[in-house]
């Protein structure tokens, strides 16, 4: 019987604190991807089919306790959580550097991403340079910027979210309405796919939501020269309201709430992009000209052959 003791699994009184802050770290992680994907709570619940109140809960660290009996058992077998969550098995390589790249700090992993990015990530495939891409919240200035940048350089501009309806035969409501938000996923990265295959040349308008998908952005990341278009909350506010969407005079309070935590939430995924150009405040005429000036220094060359 004394071989059990092998495991040396620790008492309920020592495992207290570490599952507490487990479950804080786990319902963090929940509220962080639902603002990345632009995602109520109740919109949640209903694609999850998980009551609102015990998402509620799990946000704020209170799960079930099977979760811990889980990492119980992932600490029995000296494994990380996540090789026992993962749907299927990893090559040994990448477990290797998996354990070697969380002994890095945030810039070294920056300075990582960027070799692997240009050694294998078609960073430089032919069209990427004239293939731009617009991302950031809506109100950001992509619907605005984007048909006068395209008109500028004389090349087509494309709408992501028009050729996910005409990949799904439906609305975007309807699409949300009938898949959820994996069905929309999937359309999503199958037009924009298709998108770059069919243009070399073109402005894309990207919805703001696909940063959360990470195949779907790094497709995105080695296919497109990309500019995150970006302003401050109260701005972006503004223009969806004087877009003709009322909706978020409905409660003001919240909707600007929201909007701050899903900004928060997918800013550090914004911040991937080749160029920033700070929309804030300034005229549609100075968005465009600091736009084009930011790309064409990206790559440190006229960006295009410029139109009138």
């Amino acid at each position: 019987m004394d071989d059990l003791h092998i495991l040396d699994l620790p008492t309920t009184e020592e495992n207290a604190r570490p599952e507490t802050a487990y479950l804080a770290r786990l319902g963090e992680r929940v509220r962080t991807i639902r603002a990345q994907r632009g995602m109520t709570r109740k919109i949640l619940a209903r694609d999850s089919k998980v009551s609102e109140r015990y998402l509620a809960q799990l946000e704020l660290g209170q799960g079930n306790i099977s979760i811990n009996l889980l990492r119980q058992i992932a600490h029995a077998l000296a494994t990380p959580l996540a090789d026992l969550l993962q749907e299927r098995d990893s090559p040994v390589e990448l477990k290797l550097l998996n354990e070697f790249l969380v002994r890095l700090d945030e810039q070294q992993l920056q300075r990582v991403w960027e070799l692997l990015f240009v050694e294998f990530g078609n960073l430089h495939a032919q069209g990427r340079r004239e293939r731009i891409a617009l991302i950031g919240l809506r109100g950001g200035g992509k619907s605005t910027l984007g048909p006068l940048l395209a008109k500028r350089i004389g090349i087509p501009f494309i709408k992501l979210s028009q050729e996910i309806e005409r990949e799904a035969g439906a609305s975007m409501s309807e699409v949300f309405s009938l898949y959820g938000q994996s069905g929309y996923r999937r359309y999503e990265r199958r037009a924009l796919e298709a998108v770059i295959s069919k243009y070399q040349r073109a402005v894309i308008e990207v919805p703001g939501g696909l940063v959360a998908e990470p195949g779907t952005f790094e497709l995105l990341l080695s296919s497109c020269l990309v500019a995150w278009l970006k302003t401050t909350p109260e701005e972006h506010m503004a223009r969806v309201i004087a877009q003709g969407d009322h909706r978020p005079m409905d409660d003001n309070n919240e909707a600007m709430e929201d909007l701050r935590r899903i900004l928060q939430g997918r800013a550090p995924l914004y911040g991937k992009a080749d160029v920033t150009v700070d929309t804030a405040g300034k005229s549609i005429q100075q968005g465009l000209e600091e736009l084009n000036a930011a790309l064409e220094a990206n790559i440190a060359a006229p960006l295009l052959v410029h139109g009138g």
